[in-house]
């Protein structure tokens, strides 16, 4: 455990545990470092695994402006922790923001990514959704400033895309709302303003998608309504994409299914290390619905 500098000066605290080819694991907005610890001591058997807190979590530092948030400055930090761990690539996973973050971090640095993992990405994309989004992280974070986190994380944590986990898990997911709620109030509420409100649809990074040919995963729980739709769509425009939907499961997926999220992001380390992830086959984007082509009866 320690600490690293980003290019601005805010230091983001770092755990790590075991050897190998490197992981980068990225929480979401409701998580923080700890959220990763199924992944940790799964992967950390055989890889060298690295979980931190985004800025405004602690005991990374929480910089006071909304203005030092941002989704440009959430992937800039994935390459600050590379490289104050002196890391030249890693594969990188994140969930929700963290997965927001995972792929402009692949748009930006394909270089610095043996793969991408972008699990539970998706909420605000719709365009005939986009004003609502932006007016419930607005009402949310106003919220955040005005209760404390101690407060609203406990209605954020009964989520509709969270509820599944506390079912299935009563335990776990008890956990889980015991750290959201020791979340900073300050880091939380200017989280949401600076990332979560601003960063742009994925519709309208259709081009950057094209272009994306570092092997990626998207990964969903079929209860996850907000990011269904988009999950789809961001299968089709990543030439170098698949799509794994882990069934009655909500958003926080990692440590809701965590058996089943290992065993599917594993496979996927497994077959990109193996060298056999390739583009889609250009075949299957005709259009056509059963044959390839024009039938020839002659």
């Amino acid at each position: 455990m320690g600490h690293v500098t980003t290019d601005d000066g805010v230091k983001l605290y770092f755990e790590e545990v075991g050897e190998g080819t490197p992981i980068v694991f990225v929480h979401e907005y409701a998580g923080d470092h700890r959220s990763w610890e199924p992944q940790m001591r799964h992967f950390g058997r055989r890889y060298r695994c690295i979980t931190y807190a985004a800025r405004g979590y602690a005991p990374s530092d929480i910089p006071e402006s909304p203005e030092a948030y941002g989704q440009d400055r959430a992937r800039e930090d994935i390459r600050s922790i590379l490289d104050g761990l002196g890391i030249d690539a890693a594969h990188i996973v994140g969930l929700s923001m963290g997965g927001f973050a995972t792929l402009h971090f692949g748009f930006h640095h394909p270089d610095r990514a043996l793969s991408l993992t972008v699990a539970g990405c998706g909420y605000g994309a719709d365009a005939d959704r986009r004003e609502q989004f932006r007016k419930e992280t607005e009402a949310t974070a106003d919220r955040i400033a005005a209760e404390g986190m101690d407060v609203v994380g406990k209605a954020y944590a009964i989520g509709p895309t969270r509820v599944q986990f506390e079912t299935k898990d009563p335990r776990g997911w008890k956990e889980f709302e015991t750290q959201l709620c020791e979340h900073s109030t300050l880091g939380s509420a200017n989280t949401m303003r600076g990332v979560q409100a601003r960063r742009p649809s994925l519709y309208d990074l259709v081009d950057q998608m094209n272009a994306l040919t570092v092997p990626t995963l998207i990964v969903n729980g079929d209860e996850d309504d907000p990011c269904l739709d988009v999950g789809n769509f961001m299968k089709r425009m990543i030439p170098s994409a698949a799509l794994s939907v882990l069934p009655k499961t909500g958003h926080t997926m990692n440590i809701e299914e965590p058996a089943l999220f290992n065993a599917v992001v594993e496979d996927f380390f497994h077959t990109v290390e193996c060298g056999r992830w390739g583009l889609r086959d250009p075949r299957s984007t005709t259009g056509a619905i059963i044959t390839a082509g024009p039938v020839n009866d002659k």
